[in-house]
């Protein structure tokens, strides 16, 4: 089973959002919702709000189509940022110049399914 959750026109700048998304790309969701909990960088809030919502997604699914589900087995298959629209401001500067100021924006996608089961005794 595989769940998708997308957010746009989040306001992080796609090169900081994309340094986010590569700690988590391949990991289980509960590592990976660690991870972004104790993560330094500020686009980690909205990539594990994004995470949670592709794990609500998945657990919705399991529910319509009434199979088993654990949060556990569930791990991070994908997750990219591609570039949003940049707003454009501009700021004064001396000599009465100005200078363009460029607010980039994202557009962050996250899909989990469900991994390979674990063994006894053993992990993956």
């Amino acid at each position: 089973m595989e769940a998708k959750a997308q957010a746009r026109y989040v306001r992080v700048t796609p090169m900081k959002a994309r340094r986010v998304v590569d700690l988590i790309r391949g990991k289980r969701a509960t590592d990976a919702i660690a991870t972004l909990q104790f993560a330094p960088q500020s686009a980690s809030e909205p990539v594990l709000k994004l995470l949670n919502s592709a794990i609500a997604n998945a657990r919705y699914r399991a529910d319509q189509t009434a199979q088993g589900f654990d949060e556990r087995n569930l791990v991070v298959t994908a997750a990219w940022v591609d570039e949003g629209p940049t707003m454009k401001r501009f700021r004064p500067r001396a000599q009465g110049r100005a200078s363009r100021i460029l607010k980039r924006t994202s557009h962050i996608t996250v899909v989990v399914a469900e991994g390979p089961t674990t063994t006894k005794g053993g992990t993956r």
